[in-house]
């Protein structure tokens, strides 16, 4: 099994492809992967952004569904920092109680 390339790699390979105007091929072939890796690695960032293109029907209007999974990572994260925000609260609240 071929070993996985760094997160960071494919961050910066990804910015890349989307930046430039060279072609998905060309840009792959610059950075010594595959076109079909890259090709994955775009589809999958785009989901992760709510940004697939097939999330878009013949109306023009969005797929429910895609923006229902982007409400539910944003309603995860929002209650990710709201727990940071609750820790964080009762750390420093508790300096302040008197003893």
């Amino acid at each position: 099994m071929p070993k996985p390339y760094p997160a960071e790699f494919r961050r910066d390979v990804i910015a890349v492809a989307r930046k430039s105007e060279a072609s998905v091929a060309q840009v792959a072939k610059d950075f010594g992967i595959s076109e079909t890796r890259l090709t994955r690695w775009l589809k999958i960032a785009d989901r992760e952004v709510g940004l697939l293109a097939s999330s878009v029907d013949r109306g023009g209007g969005t797929d429910d569904s895609a923006e229902l999974r982007e409400l539910r990572r944003r309603n995860k994260l929002l209650e990710q920092e709201n727990e940071i925000l609750r820790r964080a609260t009762a750390y420093f609240a508790r300096d302040v109680l008197p003893k």
